[in-house]
């Protein structure tokens, strides 16, 4: 495959995988880049020093382009950018802020930079920002989410005609078919956390992985709106959560239920009970857990024959 993306990351297939707290370590960038799409280290997870010990184990480990995702709203957002930039990482993801605040300041640097919006009211804020590309996303992604629950399937098509950027599809893609469906929306990649977050490098809990394939429709829901719309399966936190909403707390009390360390607690040491538990709609096609390499394989090959199957179509 050779598009826009491809060339912009200098990357064999428009893949590129989800920069997701608590999923997202050097080992998951690594396979996904070696597998021949763009692997993203998730810094929303990680402590400065301890995105720099990633940073230099991916470089030590693959000579394939690799990435950060950086959610703008971190505490520590000018470590985390000094490190990028003293690391030399070539490709920036930011999220969950204003693009504007960082883009010129990591493009002067030789950065390319793309940002993850929901809408494409804010994929015009993007293009006059300068960002290289922009990634949509529809609600059906997993974690924290655009509050307009504006689908993919909607969301992709709008944000094509507002802009002339390279665009990405995410949100609710896991497979050659969704690939080729954002892709004839107007995409020229698609992003996918959820089945790289169940792959066997990603750095998740492997009760995470495991609970998370036995899910089916309907057992992911979008939660915790005032405080950040985030999607959750659905266990004893997920309805502690519901009950709240239900009867009109204020975002200071679920502040408060939410406490620190929730996403941590589920996603990367296990609680499958108490624990905020983050994965998109498409996990309920997820039933095992694969190693990265085959999971790109596998999407190349059902694009390559879903393409050929409409190529043979008479209209």
């Amino acid at each position: 495959m050779n598009n826009r993306i491809t060339s912009l990351f200098n990357i064999q297939y428009p893949i590129i995988q989800g920069g997701m707290v608590w999923c997202s370590g050097w080992r998951l960038a690594v396979a996904v880049s070696e597998a021949g799409g763009l692997g993203l280290l998730g810094a929303g997870s990680m402590h400065p020093e301890m995105l720099r010990e990633h940073i230099q184990k991916a470089k030590a480990n693959t000579t394939k382009p690799f990435g950060v995702n950086v959610p703008l709203l971190y505490p520590e957002i000018e470590k985390i950018m000094s490190i990028i930039i003293e690391e030399g990482v070539k490709i920036v993801f930011t999220s969950a802020g204003n693009p504007k605040t960082w883009t010129k300041i990591l493009k002067d640097k030789g950065i390319t930079v793309v940002h993850v919006v929901s809408s494409s009211k804010f994929a015009k804020k993007c293009e006059d920002a300068g960002v290289d590309a922009v990634v949509a996303e529809g609600f059906e992604a997993g974690g924290h989410n655009g509050r307009e629950e504006t689908t993919t399937l909607t969301l992709i098509p709008q944000v094509r005609k507002a802009i002339s950027l390279p665009l990405i599809a995410a949100g609710g893609i896991g497979s050659g078919s969704g690939m080729m469906a954002a892709m004839a929306l107007g995409a020229d990649g698609v992003q996918l956390g959820t089945v790289f977050a169940l792959s066997q490098e990603s750095s998740a809990h492997e009760a995470f992985k495991t609970h998370s394939t036995s899910l089916e429709e309907g057992d992911t829901m979008l939660s915790l709106k005032k405080i950040g719309a985030t999607r959750l399966i659905k266990n004893d936190f997920y309805q502690k959560v519901t009950e709240l909403e239900d009867r009109g707390a204020s975002a200071d009390e679920l502040k408060a239920l939410l406490g620190k360390g929730r996403a941590k607690k589920g996603m990367f040491e296990g609680d499958l009970v108490e624990g905020e538990l983050e994965i998109g709609q498409i996990a309920s096609l997820v039933k095992e857990i694969k190693p990265v390499k085959q999971i790109v394989d596998e999407i190349v090959t059902e694009f390559g024959q879903v393409r050929a199957a409409i190529s043979s179509i008479n209209f």
